[in-house]
């Protein structure tokens, strides 16, 4: 075994966990899970069956990780924050079939904040920012950052954190010398 397991973490057998990932206490991994190299799963995490996790990932406290779910490299996810699954659940009517289970895909580098709800069927592109709280409900553009209930884009972030202010310029640097572009009110691209 090439990563760490607390004592008090559950990995079921089949489960694929990559080199130098630690998972900690009270989490459990189910067995048709992947999980890649150097990520970390914080206290009361669960991986279902059938997600993926990429490299690098951070997953903190009490966050639960359904089928349906994929998260790129480097992706963080906030202490207790949420992934649903299901569009139209009912205790009474079950939708407990993979058919059933919608998809969120939440591309490289995209952070989710502390206590944030991602609804299924929504893609978080590369670089995006969801504040603590928020509620998103549709996709989110590449290095947009997004708050409140539901989520609505109110600024841009480069993938190392700053703000970009486009409000002089299309064009702008980050403090790491990395170039973004304003292409129309719904998109920024790094062009260098």
């Amino acid at each position: 075994m090439d990563y760490f397991k607390h004592e008090t973490a559950i990995v079921d057998e089949g489960a694929q966990i990559g080199r130098g990932t630690k998972i900690w206490h009270f989490s459990h991994i189910c067995s048709k899970a992947i999980i890649g190299e150097n990520c970390t799963l914080g206290q009361n995490v669960y991986v279902a069956n059938n997600v993926v996790i990429g490299n690098g990932v951070k997953i903190q406290n009490n966050v639960s990780v359904y089928e349906g779910v994929i998260l790129e490299d480097f992706v963080f996810c906030g202490p207790s924050m949420v992934f649903t699954n299901v569009l139209t659940p009912r205790s009474e009517f079950p939708r407990n079939t993979t058919a059933d289970f919608g998809r969120i895909l939440v591309k490289r580098g995209a952070s989710i904040g502390a206590n944030a709800t991602i609804v299924t069927g929504v893609t978080l592109h590369e670089g995006a920012f969801v504040a603590a709280g928020a509620v998103v409900t549709k996709d989110v553009p590449a290095y947009a950052i997004v708050a409140g209930v539901p989520a609505r884009i109110i600024g841009w972030m480069s993938a190392y954190g700053d703000r970009l202010d486009f409000s002089q310029s299309d064009t702008v640097t980050d403090s790491q010398g990395h170039i973004y572009q304003k292409v129309g009110p719904f998109e920024v691209r790094r062009i260098k």
